[in-house]
This record gives C-alpha cells, structure tokens and sequence, in this order.
C-alpha cells in the first residue's frame, strides 16, 4: 500500500507539473515536447523520483504515448491519400530523404558509434516533427498558403518512410545475422506491405466495424485494435508504432474523425508520459559534452531541411517566398526523433544518442518556430526579390 501512495503521489505532481508547462508553452507560443524533456531531466539528476513503481509506471506509459502518437498521426491520413502524396512529391522525397539522412548518419560514423548507431541517428535527423510543424502554421496564419500542401505532402512521405524505416532499423538492433535479418526483414517489410494494401482495398470494411455513434464502444475498440495491432507486429519484429500507424491509416471517414477526438486526450496524457520517460532515461551530465557537437548538427540539419524543402515546392511550382517558408517550415525535429532515439537506447545500440537526441531536439523544436518567421521579415523579402 505504501508504495502504491508514494506512485500516486510522485506521478501525480509530476502531471500537474507538466500541466503547468503545457500550459506555459502555449502561453508564449513553445511545444510542450521541450518542457516534458527538461521536467524529466531535472527529476532524474535531482533523484526526486524514486526508483522501482514510479519509474515502471511511467515506462509503460511512455510506450502507450508512442502508440497513440503513431495511431493519431494515422487517423489524419487515408491509404488512399498516402498513395496520392507519394506520386506526387515522391522526387521532394527524396531529396528531402537524403539531405537530411546523409548528415545523421556521416555523425554517427564520425563519432565512432558505428553503422547501427549511425542508422538511428540518419532517422533522428530526417524527421520532421508534425505536430510542432503544423502549430507553426496555424500560430502564423499559413494554412491556405500555396505551399502548404507541399509541406503536407513532405509530412506524409516522412510518416510513410517510417513505417519502412523502423522495421529495417528494428532488425539491425537485434543484431540478427545475415540469413536470419533478411529473413525478419522480408517478414517485417511483407507485413506492412500488406496492411497498406488491406487498408487501401479495405478500409472502408474495417471502418464499419466501429459505429461513430457510440462514443463508448468507439473508444474501447479503436483503442484495443490499436493495442492487439500493435502487439502482433511487435511479435514480428516491425515495431509496435508501425502497426499503430497502419490501424490509423486503415480507418476512415466519420469513424477516424470521431475516434481522433475521444484519443485526442488519451493521446496528450501517455505522449507527456513518454517525453517525461525520455527525459528521465537521459543522465543530464552526459549532455554536456554533447550541448556542442548536438549545435553543429542542428545548424547542419536545419540548413539541409531549408534546401530540401526549398527544392520540394519550387518543383512543385510555387513562387520563390514559398519555397522559402517551406525550407524553413520544416527545420524542427521532434516525437519522431525521440521514438528512434528511444528504441536505439533500448537495444543497446549506443547509449550517448539519447543525451544527443535530447539536445538536438530541444535546440530544433526551440529554434524552428523562430526561424519559420524569417520569410516574412522585410530584409529577407528585399534580400530574394534582388537576386
């Protein structure tokens, strides 16, 4: 009994914490993701937390905010849909792929961490963070701009190169050989494969095996097709969040809108959770040698993004102010990264990503709103319209 008290209390102030500082963050116009990290941080160095149930509640919880993360960012988007943006920005893909891949996984091998590490860190650094990236529109009014499809589109490529990504990046970490990897591997990737194409031919039948008139029943059966989903591909070794990301794609219509609603608080409790985890997880000594080589990557990575997306939406015709909000849209890093960084530091890969993640994140996540505003800044509109 006693140690269920002290959970309840350690958990529960660290909630109204973490509610002030979402609260906060609105305030002056910041994402959550970085407060929840620096809250973790500083209860983990300080040991206010102690360990055993505290802890464990919180891990289960953090791995229940990936899930619904990745099964709300499904819920956004349709197969069909996904297919759509594919063909149509697939050349912005790739390029956005390799110039934001490349410098990841070049500081990986350079910092001597090897090919695995280097794998998880090329993931961490192409990832844009949609959920910070879609605020930023909304906060500066751009949502019927002209560029934002491409950035949309952009969005939805990155999410559906994860779902390949992570199975790939899941089977290096177990460190399986040559036979046996590519054997998990062809598993992993056939069994996403064919929930994309059970969810394009069938979405509409799975729909219908939830009524968007009972918000109860919803809940229950999104959440725990969600969960078994989840589990099975795990089993599979394609992760957990691939198979949470795949139930979101396959649902549709009035069924995926009225269960994003009832997972939207679900969602924000278990993501704070999984961001409080991390932050936790991450020794706040070890980030100190990595506040530098975590700047020069940012600085690095966030220049590649604005080239990328610069690119991406001049091929896609938009004028040249556009191409530039779109490059600089794009810069901040976020739940993915931190996903990646999480499961890399669970397998053991390399334990000093998950300081440098942290690191990388909070400078991206803190520094990306600011510099989507330099489009609009009168020097930098003289400075395009003369060359």
């Amino acid at each position: 009994m006693h140690s269920i008290a002290i959970l309840l209390i350690e958990v529960g102030a660290l909630l109204v914490v973490a509610g002030f500082l979402s609260r906060f963050g609105k305030r002056i116009g910041l994402s959550p993701i970085p407060l929840y990290l620096v809250l973790g941080l500083l209860v983990g160095s300080s040991g206010m937390l102690s360990e055993g149930s505290s802890t464990e509640f919180l891990e289960v919880g953090s791995e229940l905010g990936v899930i619904l993360l990745l099964v709300m960012l499904g819920l956004e988007y349709s197969a069909s849909e996904l297919v759509t943006n594919l063909k149509r920005s697939r050349a912005g893909g790739i390029i956005d792929f390799a110039a934001n891949g490349a410098p990841g996984f070049a500081f990986g091998m350079v910092f001597g961490w090897g090919v695995v590490a280097s794998v998880a860190l090329a993931g961490i650094t192409y990832v844009s963070s949609s959920g910070v990236i879609a605020k930023v529109m909304r906060d500066l009014g751009r949502l019927g701009n002209r560029e934002t499809p491409t950035i949309l589109s952009i969005l939805v490529i990155e999410d559906l190169v994860m779902a390949f990504y992570l199975p790939i990046l899941s089977v290096l970490l177990i460190g399986a050989g040559l036979v046996q990897g590519g054997i998990t591997l062809g598993v992993s990737l056939l069994a996403v494969v064919a929930i994309l194409l059970v969810a394009l031919k069938f979405g509409d039948r799975i729909s219908r095996l939830f009524s968007a008139e009972h918000p109860e029943s919803l809940l229950l059966g999104v959440l725990g097709l969600t969960l078994l989903v989840a589990g099975i591909a795990q089993q599979v070794n394609v992760s957990s969040a691939v198979g949470a990301f795949l139930v979101g794609i396959a649902l549709s219509g009035k069924v995926a809108l009225k269960a994003e609603k009832l997972l939207s608080p679900l969602r924000d409790l278990f993501a704070a959770a999984f961001f409080l985890f991390f932050g936790l997880s991450t020794h706040a000594a070890d980030m100190v040698p990595m506040i530098v080589p975590a700047l020069i990557l940012a600085l690095v990575t966030m220049g590649t993004k604005v080239w990328s997306g610069y690119w991406a939406a001049k091929w896609a015709g938009i004028g040249v102010l556009g191409r530039w909000r779109s490059g600089f849209t794009l810069t901040a890093r976020g739940e993915f990264s931190i996903v990646i960084a999480g499961l890399a530091v669970s397998a053991g890969a390399e334990p000093l990503i998950a300081p440098l993640a942290t690191a990388y994140v909070l400078l991206t996540v803190m520094f990306g709103p600011l510099v989507a505003r330099i489009p609009e800044a009168t020097w930098f509109k003289n400075w395009v319209i003369k060359d």
